[in-house]
């Protein structure tokens, strides 16, 4: 070789290879950008100059109401879940081209808030009733004003928009004063009554609680088979009845045995059959170990299907049926209560009631009638003829009977201070003693069973009659009809939480609305102490009003009885309300004052957003309020979310030690990581969540990124004036267009039905399988080392600007920072420093829309499928250490196939060298791929030299005298490169 070629060949053609550049970086650094990129956001006032640009352009509005979380601690992944869906409905919203509303709020009142102000108050030494009220509600207002702020920079920081400065808080005098009012529309129309019945009460809390408001756990309760003698009966005729009625018992069955002294009637069902049954043998005292309760001879009556369990249960070991008892004669038994041997208090006949809702599914066929303390025990009761006033109190709000309670005054139900808060008192254990005294327990034991507990305390609760306030579901003008047509009009994500909300709508009771504590929004109303009845003067509401803007809930309690009464009315003649409203009927309210009649808003708001559990939490509350008060739902839909598990599936507890905190996964990943993964999530389930599946997020997250950051290097210095017409593309580029165009139609159809996954995971493997594997890698020789003149080249670039815009914007509301990110640097050499939520999704062009090319594109990556499987057999087996080393013969059999081929530069698609396709019988020993027997492969090995720029191997390389080492495509764009560099 001569000097001069020894020259030539030394060149290092590296700066003339048109490489990916681009600053933006491969490590994304999203802990610390992440901050630096929400304070650019905060001083541009983002949120609200996108609002304001959608406003002057005319764009339609969407209304996101958002559910107020507890101010109360630090945020946690459920929260996490909860905000960042929510910003994706924003995001995803101006996306599309609408102005977006969304006001976040926070729920202050309640009893959480309370709890932590009564420890605080104990830790200074002071018990809550030696604090004054309005101190104790100052400490309250400002507990949770201090956990607002706290919220409110970590809800920001994960990425959320909204109206962050004029949030709404059910606490602020306004919001006080509003819910004051819808409270009064209540009030008004007479749906709104005060009654005496048994509702569940929390003794550890001291407060009535709303269904919404119980959550079940499995718990162990005692069980007990007591005797109620029959007295006497209206036997008629039946002669044999009495015959072997009298000296018989009734025999009950309950879970309750401390609700025995409350008990005033027995029921039964007519329909069920009940039959006397007598002992004739019992187990022995050796056997058991205890003299059983049981006796040769007792005659017991009970329910026929459940005679062996009752009798077995009691140590029977034998036992006759005597006769059975018709409905007509039970319903004419007096029966005496079991412990009124015992004391006179319990000497008054016990009668026997018919209802529906005794079965013989278990038990004893009967069932213990306490109408103080069962909404079925207290229907039944009423049904009857008897009167409120014959319902016993048997127990006071600390869960202990009442002095006047015979035999068992002062005994706990359940106990409420000390380390045994929460737990069983000594009521069940004494009442068992005292019925084994009366002899007329028959047995007793123990069942674990679903019982009732506070949500908040997680304490048990009881049936306990109180005068509470309602707001009635049925009668004229029905809450009830309203609200299920209104559920039947509203579109549920997903469609199940139709059923589910209407299911409870359907069956649920009275909304209690009154609460026995003290921080919150007050029932603000006066009783007539004459007539019991509620004060109706819209004069009266209207002072009320007045105070309560000026002053919060406190001035209701504070202030005057005559300020608000005024010269009408004589405040000696009315009762000042002093309850609270039921939390949920103040963030029921939250659509009254946070979106209706404002400017900038629009009432009923477009969409509601919580976890699942708000069927009976918020979504009903708001239902109910609304149609209450405005004949319809303050939403149009509604979707739901589940809750967040380990990565085991099992439910989060510090405890534990299996919980994920955001704000850890913030610090060492990037809060862009949990926005990937809520996105990731079917959020319609439970979702889960742990170091793995976190790192398993990285990992998709890593490969969206280095898309975004090798189109953005590709496309670098590109301009409009490089790009290519549609119609002079090549085969591939249109191929790639029409992807874009069927995807974007997905990723519109998902965003409108709130499927995040449905946008992320096609567009992610789009990035992975048609993007990176195929059309990256099959122009990337185009790219790298056409000319720039080249049409390939520029309709590839084209296609790659196209590519890198519509990413960034159908993955702008899930991966915002980073989309952001790109978008700036992409701006940065174009003059455009405005952020990219100011961008729109834009409709793509309907030319790119080329079945054809798809149809196409089909079979030619079929043939690829089958080269690239053949020159992998060849590179284990070291035949080739590069596909750029083989020159393979491609032989099809299929007509459509090698059509599809025509045109097309079939060494650049298998990233060869070389190819050749024929139409000649493969030979027997070439390779093919199961189930493809029309397409085989003859490997060949690349003739000619390497070429010293793009590697390869060609006959022509060395045939420009100018470049002795390149092929002719490679030589032709080198000295177009030394033209524009020289000198």
């Amino acid at each position: 070789m001569s000097d001069s070629n020894a020259s030539v060949t030394a060149r290092d053609y590296r700066e003339t290879v048109f490489l990916p550049e681009t600053d933006f970086p491969m490590r994304a650094g999203l802990p610390k950008a992440e901050p630096e990129m929400l304070k650019k956001w905060e001083e541009a006032d983002l949120y609200h100059a996108v609002r304001k640009a959608r406003q002057a352009a005319g764009a339609p509005l969407f209304v996101l109401h958002d559910g107020p979380p507890y101010a109360n601690g630090n945020i946690h992944i459920g929260h996490a879940l909860n905000k960042i869906l929510k910003d994706f409905v924003v995001r995803s919203k101006f996306l599309t081209g609408h102005d977006v509303d969304y006001v976040p709020g926070w729920d202050c009142h309640g009893l959480p808030i309370e709890w932590k102000i009564e420890e605080e108050f104990r830790a200074k030494g002071r018990k809550k009733d030696e604090v004054p009220a309005a101190e104790f509600r100052k400490a309250c207002r400002e507990y949770a004003a201090k956990w607002i702020e706290s919220q409110r920079e970590e809800f920001k920081r994960l990425g959320v928009l909204g109206e962050w400065q004029n949030r709404y808080a059910t606490m602020d005098f306004t919001t006080e004063a509003k819910v004051t009012a819808e409270f009064h529309k209540f009030l008004m129309s007479g749906q709104l009554y005060r009654g005496s019945k048994p509702v569940m009460w929390s003794p550890v809390e001291r407060t009535a609680l709303a269904d919404a408001e119980i959550e079940y756990h499995p718990h162990v309760s005692p069980t007990i088979w007591v005797k109620f003698p029959i007295q006497a009966g209206d036997w008629g005729d039946a002669s044999e009845a009495y015959e072997h009625l009298h000296g018989a018992s009734v025999v009950i069955w309950t879970t309750t045995p401390w609700t025995i002294p409350a008990n005033r009637a027995v029921s039964f069902n007519p329909k069920v059959a009940y039959f006397v049954y007598e002992v004739t043998d019992v187990k022995s005292e050796e056997d058991l170990g205890f003299a059983p309760w049981v006796k040769v001879g007792d005659k017991l009556v009970v329910a026929e299907k459940l005679a062996e369990s009752v009798l077995l249960a009691a140590n029977a070991k034998s036992w006759k049926q005597v006769v059975d008892v018709p409905a007509e004669v039970l319903s004419g038994l007096r029966l005496s209560h079991p412990l009124a041997a015992l004391d006179a208090g319990y000497g008054f006949d016990v009668p026997m009631l018919a209802g529906d809702h005794v079965t013989d599914d278990a038990g004893t066929g009967f069932v213990h009638t306490a109408p103080g303390h069962g909404a079925d025990d207290y229907l039944v009761w009423l049904k009857s003829g008897r009167s409120l006033d014959s319902i016993p109190d048997t127990v006071d709000p600390d869960g202990a009977y009442y002095p006047h309670v015979p035999l068992f005054a002062g005994l706990k139900v359940l106990e409420t201070e000390g380390k045994k808060a929460g737990k069983f008192g000594d009521a069940n254990p004494t009442v068992m003693n005292k019925l084994i005294e009366a002899g007329n327990l028959l047995a007793r034991g123990r069942v674990e069973h679903s019982y009732p507990h506070s949500w908040r305390s997680k304490a048990p609760v009881i049936f306990r009659n109180t005068p509470q306030w309602f707001i009635r579901m049925d009668g004229d003008d029905s809450l009830r009809d309203k609200a299920m047509a209104a559920i039947a009009d509203t579109a549920f994500y997903p469609d199940q939480g139709r059923n589910r909300i209407g299911g409870m709508v359907e069956t649920r009771p009275d909304w209690l609305i009154s609460r026995q504590r003290n921080w919150g929004t007050p029932l603000a109303m006066f009783v007539d102490k004459k007539t019991g009845e509620p004060l109706k003067d819209e004069a009266v509401n209207e002072r009320i009003i007045k105070y309560i803007t000026d002053g919060g809930a406190d001035a209701w309690f504070t202030r005057p009885d005559a300020d608000f009464l005024g010269n009408g009315h004589n405040p000696d003649d009315y009762e000042k309300v002093t309850d609270i409203l039921d939390v949920w009927f103040d963030s029921g309210c939250t659509h009254a004052f946070t979106i209706e009649d404002r400017a900038d808003s629009h009432w009923p708001a477009d969409l509601y957003l919580e976890g699942s559990d708000q069927h009976r939490g918020w979504f009903q509350s708001s239902l109910l309020e609304s149609c209450g008060t405005r004949g319809r739902a303050p939403y149009n839909a509604v979707l739901t979310h589940g809750f967040v598990l380990d990565e085991n599936g099992e439910k989060m507890s510090k405890s534990k030690g299996n919980t994920t905190a955001p704000q850890d996964v913030a610090k060492e990943s990037g809060v862009e990581i949990l926005r990937l993964w809520v996105a990731f999530a079917d959020y319609s389930e439970d979702l889960r969540i742990g170091k793995q599946i976190i790192q398993t997020t990285v990992d998709a997250y890593r490969k969206l990124r280095n898309t975004i950051r090798y189109l953005l290097g590709a496309i670098h210095g590109f301009t409009e004036a490089e790009a290519v017409d549609y119609a002079d593309m090549p085969s591939l580029e249109r191929y790639i267009l029409n992807e874009v165009y069927t995807l974007d139609a997905k990723v519109r159809a998902a965003y409108e039905v709130y499927d995040f996954a449905a946008v992320v995971r096609p567009v992610a493997d789009f990035c992975i399988q048609t993007l990176s594997a195929l059309y990256f890698d099959i122009r990337k020789d185009s790219l790298y080392c056409d000319a720039p003149s080249s049409l390939k080249r520029r309709a590839c670039r084209a296609v790659m600007n196209i590519l890198f815009e519509r990413l960034t914007l159908w993955l702008a509301p899930i991966l915002t920072f980073t989309c952001e990110e790109a978008w700036l640097s992409y701006g940065a050499s174009r003059g455009n420093d405005k952020a990219n939520l100011f961008r729109v999704l834009e409709d793509v062009p309907t030319e790119w829309h080329n079945l054809a090319e798809h149809d196409r594109w089909q079979k030619i990556e079929t043939v690829l499928s089958v080269v690239t499987a053949a020159l992998e057999e060849k590179r284990r087996d070291k035949v080739i250490g590069s596909a750029l080393e083989a020159a393979p013969v491609v032989h099809i059999a299929d007509g459509a196939t090698w059509e599809a081929m025509q045109g097309i530069d079939a060494a650049e698609v298998f990233r060869t060298s070389q190819a050749t396709l024929s139409l000649d019988p493969a030979p027997a020993d070439s390779f093919k791929l199961e189930g493809l027997a029309m397409i085989a492969v003859v490997f060949a090995r690349a003739e000619g030299r390497k070429c010293a720029r793009s590697w390869r191997i060609l006959p022509e390389v060395g045939s420009d005298p100018r470049y002795p080492d390149l092929s002719l495509r490679d030589a032709e764009a080198v000295a177009a490169y030394d033209e524009t560099h020289a000198g």
